[in-house]
């Protein structure tokens, strides 16, 4: 496994709409596993492909010591409505206020080509859905209220 290095906003490739993966072989179940290598190295919950410079719609997400490998995610239905501040690891020292579904549905791809639904909600719900936004070409900066630098709120963890 690799670190692999994240893209930064104003990288062209974190505004483009990611492509579905069509196949799982060696080098997608690869980059996988170097994007949750990358993710735990910056002490992440969540990266998406495009954040590695890879337009396709994969995201690695871990919450409470379980990891997801998720290919080709879809929100299938969105209940109630949080705040919080998110981070993202493609926004070095920038954090803001995000508004989002409180609870989640996920249908997905595993990287053993089974479809997979979930239901989520806390701090996992609000990760996948940080991460499917990055997908579909948007920063949490595009979204967020009252942005500013500094350190993150005490947490294990920051959504990145």
């Amino acid at each position: 496994m690799s670190v692999l290095e994240i893209k930064t906003a104003g990288e062209p490739v974190l505004k483009q709409i990611a492509a579905p993966v069509r196949k799982i072989d060696k080098r997608i179940k690869k980059l996988l596993d170097d994007m949750a290598e990358t993710m735990y190295a910056t002490d992440g919950v969540g990266i998406a492909a495009p954040q590695v410079g890879v337009s396709l719609r994969i995201i690695v997400v871990d919450v409470e010591n379980k990891r997801y490998d998720i290919i080709n995610p879809e929100i299938i239905w969105r209940e109630g409505s949080a705040i919080d501040t998110e981070g993202c690891l493609s926004c070095p020292d920038l954090f803001g206020d995000v508004e989002r579904a409180e609870k989640i549905k996920l249908r997905y791809v595993t990287r053993y080509h089974k479809v997979k639904e979930i239901e989520a909600e806390g701090l996992l719900a609000r990760c996948i859905q940080h991460e499917v936004d990055h997908l579909d070409g948007r920063l949490f900066i595009d979204i967020a209220q009252n942005i500013r630098k500094g350190n993150p709120p005490q947490r294990e963890r920051q959504v990145k």
